[in-house]
């Protein structure tokens, strides 16, 4: 009875998550192997990830800003616990979420993050090339993969940071009244697997291609896995004119 009443708490732990935040059915992920993941973090803990694309600039989705915005950034992290030679900090010089984010349908969900200064780069803490307007498509069943420190399939938040491998999931598909329907715009695309997927304090982070950022990590059900609402990424080629712009001005 003990073990039932353990899986019943886990899962509705899993079932009360918000919608689009957990690493889920996802492995460790060799030491700063991911040198531009950044955990976003208020008073110490995380909240969101986010990824360096160049020295001072880091992007994330919208939504993670929507309750406050007094960030710390963390970048260099393996463990988000223990201490590591390996870690910079910064504040927060400027943030900008997309004019036309909408928090319903969280279509528009991205962000771009201005560092306090410029990164230091080394092995552990260097900028991941993102893909620019006319840059391929994502095409069914292509591979991608994601990181983060989100929750797992028991709802757990894990210290280390994850990383799993997931297929891109046909655009009909999320289009379905029973997954996202008319939310579902051009400005999506949503990859997943049974119970492997994206969760609970993973958004933010990106979904790459070829050692491309292609998506960031956006919305997803209100259950990490579940084949009806795989997890929702925000096409990052749909904002090269405004990413361009907004770090230029």
């Amino acid at each position: 009875m003990d073990y039932l009443r353990v899986i019943f708490a886990s899962a509705l732990f899993c079932a009360s998550l918000l919608p689009g935040d957990c690493i889920t059915g996802g492995n460790e992920a060799t030491p700063h192997s991911r040198p531009y993941m950044v955990s976003l973090q208020l008073q110490g803990k995380h909240q969101c990830g986010g990824f360096l694309i160049s020295s001072q600039w880091v992007m994330s989705a919208a939504h993670c800003f929507q309750d406050s915005t007094d960030f710390q950034m963390v970048l260099g992290a393996h463990s988000l616990s223990q201490p590591e030679d390996t870690k910079q900090t910064f504040s927060i010089a400027a943030f900008y979420t997309h004019p036309d984010f909408k928090s319903k349908t969280y279509d528009n969900d991205i962000a771009l993050i201005k560092l306090s200064q410029p990164v230091r780069e080394t092995a552990a803490v260097k900028p991941v090339k993102f893909q620019k307007a006319g840059g391929t498509d994502l095409s069914t069943g292509d591979n991608v993969d994601t990181a983060g420190w989100g929750a797992n399939n028991l709802g757990e938040r894990l210290d280390k940071l994850q990383e799993v491998t997931v297929p891109v999931v046909a655009r009909y598909i999320c289009s379905r009244g029973s997954s996202y329907g008319a939310a579902f715009t051009d400005n999506m695309v949503c990859a997943a697997k049974a119970r492997m997927d994206t969760c609970d304090g993973d958004s933010g982070g990106p979904l790459l291609y070829k050692g491309i950022a292609v998506g960031i990590t956006s919305n997803g059900g209100k259950s990490c896995g579940n084949s009806k609402k795989p997890g929702l990424y925000t096409v990052i080629s749909r904002y090269d004119a405004w990413i361009t712009q907004t770090m230029t001005n």
